[in-house]
């Protein structure tokens, strides 16, 4: 894409508006579900190794990390997505004051916000994986990992955060390549520590720390240029309320799931324990990775839909809006049919790829057969959910997120394993997709029928 500025915005964000809605909705997902795809490399290169060259026990002990992680995630995205969201509404008004001052209050906010969750989990790191399903066999590597992974957990958010900025401001393809760079130093330091230098779960941590800060000053040099969209420059970094308002409320949702998630893994981990043991949240931590490739792939697609999305709201094309919108819930949802098929069917094979150890592959195959027997309709809650976020519907995308993972999960969590022992733990999740699809589909319904008055007549109170 061309970085020629016309009228102060490059002819690649003038494409947002009158662009083919397929060939931009490829230009701009592409990159991203490659470079979320790589970066989710990181977490299967990590397992891969750590269950090979460690043991069953460390990939125990990882999976008990995953809530640590969810929710430093959480409060990355609360500021990235927020961000991102409102600079391509602002760039869609043709706004450029408005979207450099939301840049330098994103940047500020995700400086404090890894300020307090590094300092948090650092003092009290042992109670909390105590909490989180940690058995006195787990523990030590669960420390291990997230002690050493904790310095690299600011690079992570930054990387990450202004990475989707980057892509919203019309680099996609710069965007994945920042990505794919930090996948592939990982995947060369990951197997030199584990196993040459014999560094086991830390040597892993440490790999990520080194790969991440790499993406982190490959993005933040992006945002130092001054040729570029949108840059850093003097004074955009007082932080002013109602810019800071307007990010958290718009990434409130994704921040909301992934805080969900780590939640939702205590009860999983503790409930995984009481039934099936170390085992069993191992399974768990398997399962975990197979649908974070998949789910990756969604995202890609979601984030590459909301710069199309927020861009053509902030300009009033409701029509390329909707085009764009049923486009990536089409393509999400035969991604998530394949996935899902090969999951069920080869359910050995992925298990194989993590252990050789037979019984926690026998745990993990009836996890993987059981689990994902709805998951095909996890793309469309995906990409629903990042629309509402698109066009500034907090309430809405707020609810959809925690309406998969909270409000029909957890009492599924808390009802089926009494009822049915471990395989309830694994229903409960085929149970919560198909509840929450019904509500997003009545959503989705009402929304479009608001949106196509709206475009007819003057807007009404929403």
């Amino acid at each position: 894409m061309s970085d020629i500025k016309t009228d102060g915005v490059s002819n690649s964000l003038n494409l947002l508006a009158s662009g083919s809605v397929g060939r931009l909705l490829w230009q701009y997902s592409l990159p991203t579900v490659v470079g979320l795809l790589v970066m989710s490399l990181y977490n299967v290169v990590d397992r891969i190794f750590i269950g090979r060259g460690v043991g069953t026990e460390a990939i125990s002990g990882l999976a008990i990390t995953f809530p640590v992680m969810n929710l430093t995630t959480a409060l990355g995205v609360l500021v990235g997505a927020g961000a991102t969201a409102r600079i391509s509404i602002c760039l869609g008004r043709k706004d450029m004051r408005s979207a450099s001052e939301v840049l330098g209050n994103a940047l500020v906010l995700l400086l404090i916000n890894a300020t307090v969750y590094i300092s948090i989990f650092g003092l009290f790191i042992d109670p909390i994986l105590r909490a989180f399903g940690a058995s006195d066999a787990t523990l030590p590597y669960a420390r291990d990992f997230i002690l050493w992974l904790l310095p690299g957990l600011l690079m992570t958010n930054l990387a990450f955060g202004f990475n989707n900025i980057m892509r919203a401001t019309g680099y996609p393809k710069r965007a994945m390549m920042t990505m794919i760079m930090g996948a592939l130093i990982n995947l060369a330091l990951a197997p030199l520590f584990i196993f040459v230098l014999d560094m086991g779960i830390k040597g892993a941590a440490i790999a990520s720390d080194i790969a991440m800060t790499c993406s982190m000053i490959f993005v933040m040099a992006h945002f130092m240029r001054r040729d570029v969209n949108l840059h850093f420059t003097r004074g955009i970094y007082r932080l002013r309320w109602p810019i800071v308002a307007g990010i958290v409320s718009i990434g409130a949702a994704p921040a909301l799931v992934n805080a969900a998630a780590c939640f939702i893994n205590v009860i999983i981990n503790n409930s995984l324990a009481r039934y099936g043991g170390d085992l069993a949240i191992g399974a768990a931590g398997i399962f975990s990775t197979y649908t974070s490739l998949i789910v990756m792939v969604l995202v890609g697609i979601s984030q590459g839909m909301q710069a199309i999305v927020g861009y053509n709201y902030g300009a009033g094309r409701l029509d390329r809006l909707k085009r764009t919108y049923w486009l990536a819930v089409g393509v999400s949802t035969v991604i998530c049919l394949f996935g899902s098929l090969f999951g069920l069917f080869f359910p050995g094979l992925i298990a194989k790829a993590f252990t050789s150890d037979r019984y926690l592959i026998d745990v993990t195959s009836n996890c993987l057969s059981c689990a994902l027997l709805a998951f095909v309709a996890v793309g469309f809650q995906v990409v629903s959910t990042t629309f509402f976020q698109s066009i500034g519907c907090v309430g809405k995308s707020i609810f959809l997120s925690l309406s998969r993972q909270v409000i029909f999960l957890i009492p599924l969590l808390l009802i089926l394993p009494g009822v049915a022992g471990l395989d309830g733990v694994w229903f409960s999740f085929p149970g919560s997709d198909l509840l929450a699809t019904v509500v997003t589909a009545v959503m989705i319904v009402y929304e479009f029928r608001h949106l196509d008055k709206a475009s007819a007549g003057p807007q009404r109170p929403r």
